[in-house]
């Protein structure tokens, strides 16, 4: 018998008396127990007062070179997480679904935190706005970490991946968490977690473990806590109507029941590229994870004529999968998670039987005393009368073709889940794809298009990537998740900061316009980029731009351009005085200006941001550059990126163009 502790305030805490059953879904028998009574106000105390302030004492690098670690750690103990992951009744292949997904979700957030966030405890939201005529009262936007815990509530499909992809982001903004797993999948969240604190990269506090209830922690939270929850509608519905989180406007994030279509587009024939990826990939959503996914196609909707040959060709495919114990390579499907949740799946086919009926699959064909079911492929020919159809979810191997007249009708049969976490299109027509995101976006998370184009790279219908926002509106919890920094910021607090461009500075750890800046001892291009300071500033001397320096450059790029070779043409351009430089010319010159043509600590020029050309430069004026350190990003132990305001003036102070430029800049 396995019995699954929790981790509560930096020790392991057994299961009681009272502890649940838990069932092997291939065996059907009982071989692991969870829960306790915990001390809630012990772990959230521990929380608040040890893992928030370790956390917050980190720069959002140090905490995404953290994630990176500790998502590499697990990656060397994949193969613990694999074979305990047997008894939930997944195959080899769903296991990388889940373990594998959730690691690769862990990086791509911590590398986001690299290169989207900075080296600083303060992420800068936005650009500045300029509240005051003359600039010296500006605002601007910035988030910090919340001061509470992160509780997350997590369902029993993806006991790994469904616990990292919203620690991630709660790790990197700053905040800790108490994981609350289903308990039908504790056991293997349990390991995932020891295997994170067994590592040594998390501070003290930064992770507890729930296995079993949460007793009457969410009764404890505060304003400046937050919930996230995967799970039905139902328990969702129960959780939000706590009166502590309403009473304290607790952040609450939901992402629940989902009525996914896929839809094939009128563009598609028998046997077309488009035809068989949608075949594809419904049979791959009916069976990954026995169906028991949040994004998996609850809906496929096909044009009329193609509703006989999509149901020959899917459940063609449904008979040559081989169901069974999941340790078996030949394997193609396991079992649901338990007996229970398969009874569940059988009375939501009953109620969907009142609309439609069997193509493929029979719920009495018995293997073995586990929890497994044959994929079952239903069909309601009339789905504008039906009901049941858009509002039951049959969490599991189930799928129900649906004929559309047209691709409007399809749009307003998939928006008839009211709101889900994705639909999928399969279509070559970009006009087609084009309506139907302006009729069906509103009412789904994420649109997926697939075909013969994208097929070989497409990462799938069912697949949330964490780039990508993952969540939808209505009946799928009007939450999101993920989506790079988007996740990240569910767990800060915005901001508005009002004030001086150097109150402005000191905090953002930016230079701002109008902040004082300090003139540079030596030329900035002789300082490494750890001796470089934000607002070290050079001014440059000034430079004539003359005729011959105009008609130099037009010869020698090419670019004759009327406004700087043809005096009459140019004055009737309302724009210009007459003949003026060319913009690249004020660039090329100003460059010539500040830089330090030596070799030294500057290694690479890699762009150029916000160029704007505010003012024409005619033959006579002459500019100066005034170069200023704005902000500094560590990319290696090796060098970092300056980002440098350029602001280039003519000789009335008037700026002719300004630009941020990036440089890699060797450390000391």
């Amino acid at each position: 018998m396995l019995h699954v502790p929790s981790f509560v305030a930096g020790r392991w805490v057994d299961p009681d008396a009272d502890a649940r059953p838990i069932e092997d879904a291939v065996t059907g028998q009982v071989f692991a127990r969870a829960g306790a009574a915990l001390d809630a106000a012990e772990m959230l105390d521990h929380a608040r007062d040890v893992g928030g302030p370790a956390l917050r004492a980190m720069t959002f690098h140090d905490r995404a070179r953290m994630l990176k670690a500790l998502a590499l750690h697990l990656r060397d103990h994949r193969p613990a997480l694999y074979e305990l992951s047997y008894h939930t009744g997944a195959t080899l292949a769903d296991h990388r679904i889940d373990v594998d997904g959730g690691i690769g979700t862990m990086l791509v957030i911590a590398s986001k935190g690299r290169r989207e966030m900075p080296d600083a405890q303060v992420y800068v939201d936005g650009a500045v706005e300029q509240l005051s005529r003359d600039g010296t009262f500006l605002g601007r936007h910035v988030c910090t970490p919340l001061h509470g815990v992160a509780v997350h509530i997590n369902a029993f499909n993806f006991p790994v991946w469904g616990m990292l992809e919203k620690l991630a982001p709660t790790l990197l903004a700053g905040m800790p968490a108490i994981v609350k797993p289903a308990t039908a999948t504790c056991y293997v969240t349990e390991t995932c977690v020891r295997i994170m604190l067994d590592s040594g990269l998390l501070p003290d506090g930064a992770l507890q473990l729930v296995a079993g209830g949460l007793g009457d922690m969410l009764d404890r939270l505060g304003a400046q806590d937050a919930v996230a929850f995967t799970g039905s509608a139902a328990t969702a519905l129960k959780l939000r109507a706590n009166p502590n989180l309403m009473r304290h406007s607790v952040r609450f994030t939901a992402e629940q029941d989902s009525l996914n279509a896929s839809i094939l587009g009128t563009d598609a024939t028998e046997g077309s590229a488009e035809f068989d990826l949608f075949v594809a990939e419904a049979h791959r959503e009916m069976t990954a994870k026995a169906g028991q996914k949040c994004t998996a196609t609850r809906r496929l909707i096909v044009p009329e004529a193609m509703l006989d040959p999509v149901a020959r060709a899917l459940s063609e495919r449904l008979a040559a999968t081989t169901i069974g114990d999941p340790r078996d390579k030949a394997t193609g499907m396991g079992a649901l998670v338990s007996n229970a949740q398969k009874r569940d799946v059988l009375d939501k086919v009953a109620t969907l039987s009142r609309e439609a009926t069997r193509v493929w699959g029979d719920p009495e064909v018995r293997f073995g005393e586990g929890a497994f079911l044959q994929p079952i492929l239903m069909r309601c020919d009339d789905p504008d009368a039906a009901a049941r159809l858009h509002d039951t979810e049959a969490f599991g191997p189930v799928s129900t073709l649906m004929p559309c007249r047209d691709m409007e009708h399809a749009a307003e049969l998939a928006n008839r889940g009211e709101g889900s976490l994705v639909a999928s299109v399969f279509t070559r027509n970009g006009a087609l794809a084009r309506r139907l995101t302006l009729a069906s976006a509103a009412f789904h998370g994420r649109l997926y298009f697939n075909n013969r184009d994208s097929a070989a790279e497409a990462t799938g219908h069912g697949a949330p990537m964490p780039h990508m926002v993952h969540g939808g509106p209505g009946r799928a919890g009007g939450g999101e998740e993920l989506g790079g920094i988007r996740g990240v910021l569910h767990y800060m607090q915005r901001t508005a900061i009002q004030g001086s461009p150097d109150i402005l500075a000191a905090i953002t750890g930016r230079h701002t316009k109008g902040a004082t800046v300090a003139p540079s001892k030596t030329h900035p291009f002789r300082d490494t980029f750890d001796d470089l300071t934000v607002g070290q500033s050079l001014t440059t001397e000034a430079r004539e731009i003359t005729l011959a320096d105009i008609e130099h450059f037009a010869d020698f790029t090419g670019d004759t351009f009327y406004a700087h070779m043809d005096q009459d043409a140019a004055a009737r351009n309302p724009f210009f005085p007459g003949r003026v430089a060319h913009g690249y010319l004020i660039l090329s010159f100003a460059a010539g200006l500040f830089v330090s043509p030596e070799e030294g600590p500057v290694l690479a020029n890699t762009g150029l941001d916000a160029l704007r050309f505010l003012a024409p430069v005619s033959p006579g004026d002459a500019i100066r550059v005034r170069l200023t350190v704005k902000h500094k990003t560590p990319r290696t132990d090796e060098y970092g990126e300056i980002r440098w305001d350029v602001r280039v003036t003519n000789q009335h102070d008037e700026a002719v163009a300004e630009y941020d430029l990036l440089t890699m800049v060797a450390r000391g």
